[in-house]
C-alpha cells in the first residue's frame, strides 16, 4: 500500500488539465526514456543474474559511479539493508581517506567492479578506475581486469569504446534516460541484482506506480506539483523522512529535485530547493525554523506503517525521569510514527502546505513504487515551471572550468 494525503485544498481540475495533457504527450512521445524502464528492463535483470551465477565465492560488488550512477542504488541498498546477500561498496568521491578505508580489506579475488558512467567520461569514476588499476597492479589488457570489471554506460560513449577495445562485459543505459532517472535501468538493476536484491520486485512496484497514477489521470501528483511549483511564497520543499534508513533515499531525492528543477529561463532563475531531514532526529534541529521561521517552505512527511520489528520501550521507571514513563511499553515504531503525526499536525496548524506519504512496509515493491512516484512528480514540477527537467547545463559549466584549471596547473 502507498498513500499520499494532501493537507491543502485542491484546485479546480481545469487549472491542471493542460499539464495532464502535456505529461501524457511527453510519455507517448517516448523521447524521455525513464517512462519505459519498468516495462523494458527485465532482460537486464536476467543478464545480471547470469553474470552473478558465473562468479564463484563472490562477496563484494564495487560500484565506481557518482551522482545518478550511484545515489539511487545506494538508496535501495539502504532501504533493503538486511535483505541482500552480498556487500555493495560505493566509490563515488575523490576523497582519499574514504577511498582507502573502503579498499583496505577488499579481497580482489572475491570482488567484481562496475564502472558506471552515463557519459562515459565522469572524472570521478575514471580517476577511481585508475586508482584501482594501480592498487591491484592491473593493466587494461590483463585477464584479471577483463574478467572482473564490467562497464555500464551509454552505447558508443568513450567508456563503451574502451570496453570494446579491452573485451569488457557491458550493459547499456538507454540513450534517452538521464543519469538521475536511471535507477530502473542497468545503472541500478545490475549492482542490485548482483547483490541479491529483488530487482524484479522493484520494477513491479514502479510499473504499479505508473498505472496507479495514470488511472487517476495523475491528479494527486498534479495537485501536489501545482501547489508546490507555483506556490507564491514557498520555493523550498522539505522532505521529513521518519527513520534513519531513509538517509540515502533523502540524498537521492535532493539530487533528483535540485538538478532537475534548478534552471535558468532567459534572465529568470527558476527552481525548487530540496531539503531532506530525518525524523525524529531533526525535530531537535530544524523543526523550530519550520514552526516559527519564514513561511517559504512546503513539507512532505514520509513514514513506514509496519516496520516488522517488535522492539519496545521497557516498562522501567527511573528516578527523576518519570515524566517520560508515558512511552513505556510502546513499540519504537509506534512511538516514531506518533512523533511524525504530532509534528505534522503542528506544521499544518501553522498554515504550512503539507502532505503525507505512507508506505505499508519496506520491500522491493514499495520502494520501486515510491521512487517512480518521485520521478513522476519531478517531471510534473518541471512541466509546471516550464523548464527542461532533463538537462543540467550548470553542472557542465563546472566540468569545463575544472578542465581548464587543471590544464593551467600542468
Amino acid at each position: 500500500m502507498f498513500k499520499n494525503t494532501l493537507f491543502f485544498k485542491p484546485v479546480d481540475k481545469e487549472l491542471i488539465y493542460e499539464y495532464i495533457s502535456r505529461l501524457n504527450s511527453e510519455i507517448k512521445s517516448k523521447e524521455i526514456g525513464y517512462y519505459e524502464l519498468p516495462h523494458s528492463e527485465e532482460g537486464t535483470i536476467l543478464k545480471a543474474k547470469e553474470l552473478k551465477d558465473s562468479f564463484r565465492d563472490l562477496e563484494n560488488i564495487v560500484v565506481l559511479g557518482t551522482g545518478g550512477s550511484s545515489l539511487g542504488t545506494k538508496a535501495i541498498k539502504s532501504l533493503l539493508l538486511d535483505k541482500d546477500d552480498k556487500n555493495l561498496i560505493f566509490l563515488e568521491n575523490l576523497d582519499p581517506i574514504a577511498t582507502e578505508r573502503k579498499l583496505a580489506n577488499l579481497n580482489f579475488e572475491k570482488s567484481i567492479f562496475l564502472i558506471i558512467s552515463k557519459s562515459g567520461t565522469t572524472v570521478e569514476t575514471i580517476s577511481l578506475l585508475k586508482v584501482l588499476l594501480q592498487r591491484f597492479n592491473l593493466s587494461a589488457d590483463s585477464k584479471e581486469f577483463q574478467e572482473r570489471f564490467i562497464v555500464i554506460t551509454d552505447k558508443n560513449s568513450p567508456l563503451d569504446s574502451f570496453a570494446n577495445k579491452f573485451n569488457l562485459k557491458s550493459f547499456y543505459i538507454p540513450h534517452n534516460v538521464g543519469g538521475r532517472f536511471s535507477v530502473f535501468s542497468a545503472a541500478g538493476l545490475v549492482p542490485l541484482t548482483l547483490a541479491g536484491i529483488d530487482s524484479k520486485g522493484l520494477l513491479e512496484g514502479a510499473k504499479e506506480s505508473f498505472v496507479f497514477f495514470q488511472n487517476e489521470e495523475f491528479e494527486t501528483i498534479m495537485q501536489k506539483a501545482f501547489r508546490y511549483a507555483i506556490h507564491k511564497q514557498a520555493s523550498i520543499n522539505v522532505l521529513f523522512s521518519y527513520g534513519d534508513i531513509f538517509a540515502d533515499f533523502n540524498d537521492w531525492y535532493v539530487q533528483l529535485w535540485a538538478e532537475s528543477l534548478g534552471k535558468k529561463d532567459g534572465y529568470s532563475r527558476l527552481g525548487l530547493t530540496p531539503i531532506a531531514l530525518i525524523g525524529s532526529t531533526d525535530q531537535h534541529s530544524f523543526l523550530q525554523l519550520l514552526m516559527e521561521g519564514p513561511k517559504d517552505k512546503t513539507v512532505t512527511f514520509l513514514k513506514i506503517l509496519n516496520w516488522d520489528n517488535e522492539m519496545s520501550v521497557p516498562k522501567i521507571s527511573l528516578d527523576f525521569l518519570k515524566e517520560c514513563d508515558f512511552c513505556n511499553e510502546l513499540k519504537l515504531e509506534s512511538l516514531l510514527n506518533t512523533q511524525c503525526s504530532a509534528t505534522m499536525q503542528s506544521i499544518i496548524q501553522e498554515g504550512i502546505t503539507t502532505d503525507l506519504i505512507e508506505l505499508d512496509k519496506l520491500d522491493a515493491w514499495h520502494i520501486g513504487f515510491l521512487m517512480y512516484y518521485y520521478e513522476l512528480l519531478t517531471s510534473t514540477c518541471g512541466l509546471m515551471l516550464g523548464i527542461n527537467t532533463y538537462d543540467q547545463p550548470g553542472v557542465e559549466v563546472g566540468k569545463r572550468i575544472l578542465k581548464s584549471i587543471l590544464k593551467v596547473k600542468k
